[in-house]
């Protein structure tokens, strides 16, 4: 302990004397190389340490330490009454960017997240001493004037679009990670991703992480076009199979299509985001058919002071409507970001209906606070409720009521500076009457989150 707080006030020192760029949500899109002929402070050789004499082989340093305290009261809404959790997360991150030439690049990352305090213990994205968080090898075999391919093959992350299937999820204390190989083409109308892929596996000990599998899980193509100024458009196809799959409707192995696209744009005043997917496959014997969207528009007010944002979001994502009938309509999204649904999400994106209002302003200037409902309901009165990562929460269980509940939600977000900000929000759940239909000890939840991070 007295050695981790040594190292975090040295490096709050380094952040008072330091320049830093905006560091990225994946730490390998970071690019240090304009620091080549500038003044060579400590921090600089840190982030860009030549290795020749050209300066084209370079090595970059990074890392991150983040701390995180929570309150949960009743998160189970009463049906195990486990009561109030008050519990410590930490996560600790270091990497290293070797630039063998412009042509060749290794990057890896490892990564150390702990749990202390909690009565039921720690959670699948809680804990894992320690582990290899990202590490493979990029190969660039064409490189034009504006655009490039890029192979990519080992351990890596992943995030496209806005994370309605495929993200990294930063929130939680573990971040995903996946096995395998990618193809990357960029250029400055066009982005395009071809990737296939094992999803990684978490025990909570040292290295105790299952290797590379033979297996692949997951494979896609992901594009991106930039149409116009306020006009983007996504287009993706992505492919899983798992050999257990849990839903309502039973256990079977899953192999499943998926087909979307997206339209979005971020503009000074006008946000957008429209997506939809369609989704077919087979799960044991029966057909999938399932459906997913989400509908987001928000206008900021540029000449107001604190820049004051209102943001209306919805979402409409299909349930199974029969139980055994030889289909499956209950969506499955993937690997999404569970922040979409509340900071501690009580429903994720399976038979759901969800209205979410949000009001967000900047009081002062790397202040902002939020203020957001969100109001959900199954889809389907067949189908049950199911947690951010697909995992069945609540059976059906013959209950006719669609109201799920409404979390009321405020957050602040502090950035210090450059290198450290302060995150800290309340959640209170108000149960439904399906919750309450199943629990007859029902209580409603409370989640107060603080969050200190530190990024170099």
């Amino acid at each position: 302990m007295k050695l981790k707080t040594v190292l975090l006030a040295s490096l709050l020192m380094l952040a008072k004397f330091s320049y830093a760029q905006n560091f990225k949500l994946l730490r390998f899109n970071e690019d240090y190389s304009a620091l080549k002929d500038s003044t060579r402070t400590f921090y600089n050789r840190l982030k860009y340490l030549p290795l020749s004499e050209s300066g084209r082989t370079y090595v970059s340093f990074g890392g991150e330490l983040r701390a995180e305290l929570d309150r949960a009261q009743h998160e189970d809404w009463g049906a195990s009454n486990v009561g109030r959790n008050i519990f410590l997360l930490q996560r600790y991150q270091l990497h290293a960017d070797l630039h063998l030439s412009d042509r060749i690049r290794i990057f890896g990352q490892l990564r150390s997240g702990l749990e202390n305090g909690r009565k039921n213990g720690p959670r699948p994205i809680d804990e894992d001493q320690l582990n290899v968080q990202n590490l493979f090898i990029d190969l660039i075999p064409y490189r034009g004037m504006d655009d490039r391919m890029t192979i990519r093959l080992g351990r890596q992350e992943l995030q496209y679009g806005s994370g309605r299937l495929l993200d990294v999820r930063e929130g939680p204390n573990l971040r995903l990670y996946f096995d395998g190989a990618k193809v990357a083409y960029t250029s400055p109308k066009w982005n395009v991703d071809a990737f296939l892929m094992a999803a990684g596996r978490v025990k909570t000990g040292v290295f105790d992480n299952p290797v590379i599998s033979r297996k692949s899980s997951l494979w896609g193509i992901y594009s991106t076009h930039n149409a116009a100024k306020m006009l983007n458009i996504d287009l993706y196809y992505m492919g899983i199979n798992r050999d257990e799959a849990r839903f309502d409707d039973g256990v079977a192995a899953e192999t499943r299509h998926t087909v979307g696209t997206r339209l979005w744009a971020t503009g000074n005043e006008l946000l957008y985001n429209f997506e939809i997917g369609y989704q077919l496959g087979k799960f044991g014997t029966a057909d999938i058919r399932a459906w997913g969207g989400s509908m987001d528009i928000a206008y900021r007010f540029a000449n107001l002071n604190g820049a004051p944002t209102v943001k209306l979001r919805s979402d409409f994502i299909s349930g199974d409507d029969a139980k055994g009938d030889g289909k499956l309509g209950t969506f499955n999204a993937l690997y999404p970001n569970g922040g979409y649904f509340g900071m501690n999400p009580q429903a994720g994106p399976a038979n759901l209906l969800s209205i979410h209002p949000n009001l967000s302003w900047n009081p002062v200037g790397n202040v902002l606070l939020s203020l957001e409902t969100v109001f959900s309901w199954r889809q389907s009165l067949q189908d049950g409720i199911y947690l951010p990562d697909g995992t069945i929460r609540l059976g059906s269980s013959n209950s006719d009521s669609r109201y799920i509940g409404t979390a009321y939600i405020s957050t602040v977000s502090w950035q210090i500076n450059k290198f450290l900000s302060y995150n800290a929000g309340v959640q209170y759940f108000k149960t439904g009457d399906f919750i309450n239909d199943l629990i007859p000890q029902h209580k409603d939840g409370v989640f107060i989150s603080s969050l200190l991070g530190f990024k170099f």
